[in-house]
């Protein structure tokens, strides 16, 4: 419950000067108070801010090094499975041109083109007929025959064909 203040006399001014004053010393002691709690505040967070700082730092090289090792696995990786691509594209590329071969040569031999191995057959048949006919003619075979050159497509053009 609230009391009344009863007015006595005279007495009541001097009674507000000792209040005015201690509502002056108090207000001063807040002011002060403020004042030092802004400067602990100012000289905390600068603390705080540079160990902020450095946590930080320490996060950020930690994270970069994660994502190098990280980088550098999927590098790992990707050149792994491009080698064996890369393998495995030769083996497929080797199979095709075996079959392109094959089929050319077939091909070939249809319509009548002979082969390398028939080229070779029908000189080292020539070379022995050859000497059968110097044998027979009286001639006498060269001691040291010089060895053939292989057969060459010329540059000349054939004659045409007859149709």
């Amino acid at each position: 419950m609230v009391k009344k203040l009863h007015k006595s006399g005279p007495s009541a001014p001097e009674a507000h000067v000792p209040l005015t004053g201690s509502v002056k010393d108090s207000a001063q002691q807040i002011w002060q108070a403020g004042l030092g709690a802004f400067a602990k505040a100012q000289a905390e967070g600068t603390r705080a801010f540079e160990a902020l700082v450095k946590e930080g730092t320490a996060l950020q090289r930690k994270t970069q090094a994660a994502a190098e090792d990280r980088i550098t696995d999927a590098t790992d990786r990707m050149t792994h499975m491009a080698s064996d691509i890369s393998s495995r594209a030769t083996g497929h590329w080797d199979k095709l041109e075996n079959i392109f071969e094959e089929r050319v040569a077939k091909a070939l031999n249809k319509l009548g083109v002979p082969s390398a191995k028939d080229v070779n057959a029908l000189i080292a048949r020539i070379d022995e007929l050859k000497l059968s006919v110097q044998k027979l003619s009286g001639e006498q075979p060269a001691a040291t025959a010089a060895p053939r050159k292989k057969a060459t497509r010329s540059s000349k053009p054939s004659a045409p064909a007859a149709k």
